[in-house]
């Protein structure tokens, strides 16, 4: 049986209790409520379950897709929101419309994707950079905050030669966010190679008075445990672990509670079950049975991982537009087979990109902010 994580009692964010101090990582067109409806389940309710990315100037715009994304289900409690924002007054603007329209609980502030769209016109991981820039958005978010609870989420850096993630969790500390979660890899890295966990131990050493949460690499809940045990951080971020394994947060809550021996091995048959009402809650959430089919066949590959199936029925899973069409599917599988050896590794992205794309000349100066344009406001959200 696993031992318990000597940090893992209890995190705090703000006023609310996450125990265990787990994670859902924000994931573009993933943690939907649909998703985050199947993982609280099978947590039990325990965790912090956040929403996918969500453009502050979208939401200030009230963009339709955009108000269809931070739709909570009323069981969601705390309710949490990532944001995303280059501009400190759309960035402050969108808080207090979240604070004034009571959309949220909390507040998670965006400073780690890696995706070129994002990262050329300087937002995301790139942001952190320029360090007037980043104080100033963190000062609007937490001013116009009140009492929600502003944390952030970031990366080591934007290459191995400029490395943030130190300055950053010091201005966050100075600036009143409540908390930071790091993900142990640079921009360069996107989700290649390996998470470095000593930096999220470097991180707690550096900003000791306020929660570090570690990111990267997770694949099972022991993997949270030793994240925990090596680095003292105070929480874990999981994200692609839980890429078609939902029940990841089950494991999660066995293990921080002394029950290692309590994970889940589900058959094909159980893992069919999940993905047909992982299917159904999101054609409820769209409004339309074959758009959320359609929607679902993203996660068809990892659900499966590691699983006997076969190319051709892989080949029609990954067309179906109905409900009917994806049980019936699924129900031509052997469904009887025990859950497959090395599923519990790796899954989703794990391919680097070695080359940053930034603004021209954003590296020549970290003061020097003039390079960020409006056009770093995406007006779409989800990534």
């Amino acid at each position: 049986m696993t031992t318990l994580a000597p940090a893992a009692a209890t995190l705090r964010i703000g006023p609310h209790t996450v125990q265990p101090p787990v994670v859902l990582a924000p994931m573009a067109g993933i943690t939907n409520a649909p998703f985050r409806t199947l993982c609280r389940e099978f947590s039990g309710g325990k965790g912090l379950f956040v929403s996918e990315m969500i453009t502050t100037r979208a939401l200030v715009e009230r963009n339709e897709k955009t108000m269809q994304l931070i739709h909570f289900d009323e069981t969601e409690r705390p309710r949490s929101i990532q944001l995303y924002g280059v501009d400190p007054v759309t960035v402050g603007k969108a808080v207090r419309m979240i604070v004034d329209e009571d959309l949220a609980d909390h507040i998670d502030l965006n400073f780690g994707c890696p995706v070129p769209k994002v990262t050329r016109k300087g937002g995301g991981s790139a942001l952190p950079y320029k360090r007037p820039l980043l104080r100033a958005i963190l000062n609007e978010a937490v001013t116009n905050a009140g009492d929600l609870p502003v944390t952030m989420k970031m990366r080591k850096g934007i290459d191995d030669d400029h490395i943030t993630c130190l300055d950053a969790g010091r201005i966050a500390v100075e600036e009143g966010v409540t908390a930071i979660a790091l993900h142990g890899r640079t921009a360069a890295q996107h989700y290649g190679g390996t998470a470095d966990w000593d930096a999220i131990a470097r991180l707690k050493e550096h900003v000791p008075e306020i929660p570090v949460l570690g990111n990267g690499d997770i694949w099972s809940a022991d993997d949270a445990l030793r994240m925990m045990r090596e680095t003292g951080c105070d929480g874990v971020v999981v994200g692609r672990g839980c890429l078609g394994r939902p029940w990841l947060f089950g494991d999660l809550v066995a293990a921080f509670e002394g029950r290692g021996d309590d994970y889940a091995r589900p058959t094909l048959r159980c893992v069919a079950d999940v993905m047909v009402r992982h299917a159904r809650l999101l054609g409820e959430w769209i409004g339309d049975e074959s758009r959320g089919v359609i929607d679902f066949r993203k996660h068809v590959a990892w659900y499966l991982k590691g699983f006997s199936v076969g190319s051709e029925m892989r080949k029609k899973l990954a067309v179906t537009s109905s409900l009917d069409e994806l049980s019936a599917h699924l129900s031509a599988l052997e469904l009887d087979q025990p859950w497959p050896e090395g599923a519990d590794g790796p899954r989703g992205r794990t391919s680097g990109n070695n080359r940053v794309v930034l603004p021209d000349g954003w590296l020549k100066d970290p003061y020097d902010c003039g390079g960020v344009s409006a056009e770093a406001e995406l007006d779409t959200s989800g990534g």
